[in-house]
């Protein structure tokens, strides 16, 4: 008798426990689950901790709760200029209702390829409204701002709420760029020859300044040269004058002397006769006895 009561204890024992197992279930600070029943959403639970559900026809999926990254593909966008750049844009998201999160996108690598086109979509609509000189300056924000408000409202449907839109970086395609690069190359050789041309233009302008500058000065320089070689030969002609009047003899020998020098130069040999002209104002050379 105690055998088959202690086994069916057993039994019992071990049936209450697979029981209770299959009833229990754990969520940790980083998740929130969502009970099926039958594979069908009916509620969610938000709160950590251990909590109960029927066994057997009732299981769990988690759900994170930290904010979540969503990366779509880069892509080709053309701008209102008809120029192409590529996106590269992200979001960041948390799933804050897991039951309509797991009736519209059942799963989360659905919901990131959905949600991802979606936010392409909205890049692809908003930056081909502008030009591509718009992306260095404020109205890039603006359009940021734009996109960011359209995917906030579309991520209510989904159970989740974006908390960001960004675009991480852009990029001309191989050929645009190029493109740009040889323009702005072109642009730069012109700027360099307009610069060159009107340095070259300004020197002239400068040398032309110098030289009439120079030839002013050396007119004045010769002008007042003139002058006062002038006023010179006056004040010797005077002096001289004078001397004529006070010694005629001696100014006709200073005369003399002066045209001698003139004549003869520096280092030049001269046979004079003794009767010559020249020694008239020397007077007699007497021989001694």
């Amino acid at each position: 008798m105690n055998k088959p009561f202690l086994a069916v204890f057993g039994l019992i024992i071990l049936v209450v426990g697979v029981t209770a197992y299959g009833a229990l279930f754990t969520v940790h600070q980083t998740q929130q689950a969502l009970i099926l029943q039958l594979g069908n959403p009916i509620r969610t639970v938000p709160e950590p901790g251990l909590h109960f559900k029927l066994p057997f026809i009732q299981n769990i999926e988690f759900y994170d709760n930290r904010i979540l990254d969503l990366d779509p593909p880069v892509q080709e966008v053309i701008l209102l200029d008809q120029k192409r750049i590529n996106v590269d844009a992200f979001a960041r998201y948390k799933i804050v209702n897991p039951l309509e999160f797991r009736k519209r996108a059942v799963t989360n690598q659905n919901f990131r390829q959905v949600f991802g086109n979606r936010l392409n979509a909205a890049i692809r609509a908003e930056i081909g409204k502008i030009l591509l000189g718009d992306m260095l300056t404020e109205k890039r924000s603006q359009v940021m701002d734009v996109i960011s408000r359209h995917m906030k409202a579309q991520a209510a449907e989904f159970g989740t709420e974006v908390i960001d839109v960004r675009i991480g970086r852009t990029d001309l395609p191989e050929a645009t760029a190029q493109a740009v690069y040889n323009r702005m190359r072109s642009d730069r050789v012109a700027h360099a020859a307009k610069l060159r041309a009107e340095g070259e233009e300004q020197k002239l302008k400068i040398q032309a300044i110098a030289d009439k500058d120079r030839t002013i000065i050396i007119a004045e320089a010769q002008r007042e040269s003139e002058i006062l070689r002038g006023q010179g030969e006056g004040e010797r002609n005077q002096i001289l004058g004078e001397a004529f009047g006070q010694d005629p003899e001696f100014f006709d020998f200073y005369r003399s002397m002066e045209a001698y020098g003139e004549a003869l130069g520096e280092g030049t040999t001269m046979v004079l006769s003794p009767d010559s002209e020249f020694f008239r104002f020397f007077g007699t050379v007497k021989k001694k006895k």
